[in-house]
């Protein structure tokens, strides 16, 4: 009796497969700083929290927000304590005046690309809290701050617009590697703002995704086509669906996958009509189908360019993240 809705199984799940919302999509394209405070920086584990919170306000408020989709950019900082004092209590305080230097650069090239100062103070029982309440008076939209992220924001663009033909042959030489995923993963991470090497990056984009969905494409139906050839019925036919239903709606070969799917469904269904050996009801199940068939194909065709991001994403979440960690263990610029 299942073995009638294989076929809606199919369309249901591949339009899951690549229509689904990603998280995180949007951080390709864009330019993103990762808030980081070193180890050196000899903070308080709970001051260094709230440093790097205000680190991530910062670059949020300036639609900068950082992501381990792309975590060569950093913006870090360090605190130099200009004055101490002890104030009489009860309770006793302890007043600190302090100098919080900002750094935006490049972690993998260990590149400072832009620094400010800024000088606050706190007063806490203890040099953990003074430490807190000054970094809580920082200001994230000071006028001073904002033109600190541009001059940072520029070198970045400067960065992509000087490397963009190394970045593009790095890619090209991955695709002929045939390590999709990573090439476009390279690719994605040129912002929108880069105008001429981003579209040159997406037009070889589009290269790499075809190149990478026909290549799993032929493996898929191949296999799906030994399988149904070995096992003409039920069983068969879900294990050899299975394949079918991974190859991407853009193959080129996505026809004869359906061309498979309906030969596999008809004789399932010419199966079960030698069962059930009543037309109507077959008549009924054939209509359902095709009206399901009908609705799920108008859905998959919203999925277009997004697809190549979808697959840097995949990549880029897993990527382990101490690595990254292992990198900025490095940066101390000051």
């Amino acid at each position: 009796m299942k073995s009638i809705y294989i076929i809606i199984l199919f369309c249901i799940q591949l339009y899951t497969l690549y229509a689904q919302d990603v998280p995180k999509l949007d951080d390709f394209g864009r330019i993103s700083l990762n808030p980081y405070v070193s180890e050196q920086a000899k903070l308080p584990s709970e001051a260094k929290a709230q440093l790097e919170i205000k680190l991530k306000q910062i670059a949020s408020n300036y639609g900068m927000a950082g992501s381990v989709i792309n975590p060569r950019f950093i913006i870090t900082a360090n605190i130099s304590i200009t004055t101490k004092d002890i104030l009489p209590g009860p309770p006793q305080q302890i007043a600190q005046n302090m100098d919080i230097t900002l750094f935006i650069g490049d972690a993998i090239e260990n590149k400072i690309f832009a620094n400010m100062v800024i000088s606050t103070s706190g007063v806490g029982t203890n040099e953990n809290k003074a430490f807190i309440d000054a970094i809580k008076q920082i200001n994230t939209k000071n006028k001073k701050i904002e033109t600190f992220l541009e001059e940072a924001k520029t070198k970045i663009i400067a960065y992509y617009n000087t490397q963009c033909d190394f970045i593009n042959q790095q890619a090209i030489s991955l695709k002929q590697q045939e390590k999709f995923p990573e090439a476009i993963y390279m690719l994605a991470q040129i912002p929108e703002v880069c105008k001429e090497c981003y579209f040159k990056a997406l037009n070889e984009m589009t290269i790499i995704y075809n190149l990478k969905i026909n290549t799993e494409a032929k493996s898929l139906l191949k296999t799906a086509k030994s399988i149904w050839a070995a096992n003409p019925n039920e069983q068969g036919a879900q294990e050899a669906t299975s394949y079918l239903m991974q190859i991407n709606p853009n193959a080129d070969c996505y026809s004869d996958a359906t061309i498979l799917l309906k030969t596999i469904n008809k004789k399932l269904i010419s199966d079960e009509k030698e069962r059930l050996r009543r037309e109507e009801e077959y008549e009924k199940r054939q209509q359902k189908i095709d009206a399901e068939n009908a609705k799920t194909e108008a859905e998959l065709e919203k999925q277009r360019i997004n697809a190549y991001r979808e697959v840097a994403v995949e990549y880029a979440k897993n990527q382990p993240t101490v690595v990254y960690r292992n990198v900025y263990r490095n940066i101390y610029w000051y």
